[in-house]
């Protein structure tokens, strides 16, 4: 049930897809892995929407390299671990939802129980080997994952349902060379809110998904694009078949 002041904070909003809309995004527990450039506009927009409860996930330090594109950090935040700053920024923001923000490394032992109860996986990540574990996990529990990735002006989002679409290592069956890439603050800010509105029309059934499409940004030419993508026969992650 919304509070009065929630109808107020919401309104426009509501005006898109009612309050039932509103109360699925309050009811909803979204599970974030990382709180860096895209996971900070990620985290920022899901939590003035109205999210019930977004957990944060994010082992490393905010660091003056970070300030350029990690909007939830400042300089005052140095030294900090980043779930802690985000957290801070977050319940700021709103301070009717729930923020729950571990530092941690996601890795075998535990991407389990950390997106266990979890409604959406947002992949906001820097890295693919995290990332096919996230889509394991997502596959294992039937939990959407939405992916996102950038590197300097370029930037790339799609949006997986376990059984239904192509999963991520269908999609990318190598992982690309680990690097220190480079990025400008408006690439994450672009891909991330593409993901916080992916997250948001899945969880109030709004529009249509980024299903089997790649999202492709060029920021430097300044084009969207989208391309189909298919389950791959024998993905060794989902096995490339689609249920009835």
């Amino acid at each position: 049930m919304l509070l009065e002041r929630e109808r107020e904070r919401y309104s426009r909003q509501i005006l898109l897809f009612g309050e039932e809309g509103q109360e699925r995004l309050k009811k909803a527990k979204v599970f974030i892995a990382g709180a860096g450039g895209l996971g900070c506009p990620i985290a920022l927009y899901l939590a003035v929407a109205g999210i019930g409860e977004i957990r944060l996930v994010d082992r490393d330090t905010v660091d003056r390299t970070n300030l350029n594109r990690q909007v939830l950090h400042r300089e005052s935040d140095l030294g900090e671990l980043k779930a802690r700053s985000a957290e801070a920024k977050l319940r700021e923001a709103n301070p009717d939802i729930r923020v729950e923000a571990l530092a941690a490394t996601i890795d075998e032992t535990n991407v389990r129980d950390l997106v266990a109860g979890a409604d959406l996986i947002v992949d906001a990540m820097d890295n693919f080997p995290t990332r096919y574990l996230l889509n394991r996990e997502a596959l294992r529990s039937g939990v959407p994952l939405i992916h996102g990735a950038i590197r300097g002006f370029d930037g790339q989002a799609t949006t997986i349902i376990p059984g239904r679409t192509a999963c991520l290592e269908c999609i990318f069956p190598e992982a690309p060379p680990g690097e220190v890439f480079p990025v400008v603050g408006t690439t994450p800010g672009v891909i991330g809110l593409i993901q916080a509105n992916e997250a948001i029309k899945y969880i109030t059934g709004t529009g249509d998904l980024l299903l089997n499409r790649l999202l492709l940004w060029d920021g430097l030419s300044t084009t969207l694009e989208t391309f189909a993508v298919e389950r791959r026969p024998g993905c060794p992650a989902c096995g490339g078949e689609v249920r009835p």
